[in-house]
């Protein structure tokens, strides 16, 4: 077996994602409860207690909220760079975690994944994407970012999977009841990425490799499943790309299981 993906949740209100090689178990963020993240990995057949370590991209609560009790229940490994640490250090009951450090741009091991965190663009204070790779398979996650970089699609190239940003729609952000300055820091290059920026990025990176892209961190009021869906796939298929198959990842369920291998 390669890599297996999927996105427990995905949103304002959590974020996690799970990956699996045939020996190793990652969550890429626990923003949910400790609870509902147990019974999203049951639903696909996981124990929690066999989550190998929890990669964290960030320290916003809605990516960090399972951490403290995940580790305090199931001694699950959490692992962050040291600027998130800090920011995690911020909050409370925080210096109960005990927290592995990685450095980033560094690849560091998780049992037999290879785990690639890189910088990203998001008002947070020292954000990160994830590039996975094992067995011969590799996917990215990056589902906080308000622009595309060059070492994002660098990273994201050669992927067979991945999940993605796409936040808002421009037209139902701008007409949505929100005060002006979160408008502003929506749009900001520390924001938040919209979907035809993530048909940019998916375009930009997409290889003969890419088979899957999850379509993450949709706002409620901003964006919908079909605005998300509709606006990038007609960007693939005017880029040659409709074989690239899209799912889009929501809060309130798991997402199908990609697998390769």
């Amino acid at each position: 077996m390669g890599l297996k993906m999927c996105v427990l949740a995905s949103g304002s209100s959590g974020n996690s994602v799970y990956v699996a090689s045939e020996k190793t178990r990652v969550l890429i963020d626990a923003g949910l409860s400790a609870k509902q993240i147990a019974l999203r990995l049951e639903q696909i057949g996981v124990a929690p207690e066999s989550i190998n370590g929890v990669c964290v991209s960030h320290e916003h609560g809605d990516h960090i909220a399972g951490i403290r009790i995940l580790q305090k229940r199931h001694g699950t490994p959490i692992y962050a760079n040291g600027g998130t640490i800090n920011g995690i250090r911020r909050q409370p009951k925080s210096d109960e975690i005990a927290i592995k450090v990685f450095q980033t741009g560094a690849p560091f091991q998780i049992g037999d994944i290879t785990i690639e965190p890189f910088s990203v663009p998001h008002d947070a204070y020292e954000p990160v994407g994830f590039r996975l790779q094992a067995a011969g398979t590799a996917v990215g996650v990056v589902t906080d970012l308000g622009m595309v970089t060059s070492l994002i699609r660098e990273k994201l190239k050669g992927c067979h999977a991945i999940v993605v940003e796409s936040n808002h729609d421009e037209d139902l952000l701008q007409e949505a009841p929100r005060p002006w300055p979160l408008k502003q820091r929506i749009r900001s290059r520390q924001g938040h990425l919209s979907n035809m920026g993530a048909a940019q990025l998916i375009s930009e990176c997409a290889t003969d490799t890419l088979e899957h892209v999850y379509l993450s961190h949709l706002s409620s009021d901003c964006n919908t499943p079909d605005t998300a869906l509709s606006t990038v796939a007609s960007q693939l298929r005017l880029d040659g790309l409709s074989h690239i198959n899209l799912e889009i990842s929501l809060a309130r369920e798991i997402s199908s299981i990609w697998e390769r291998g």
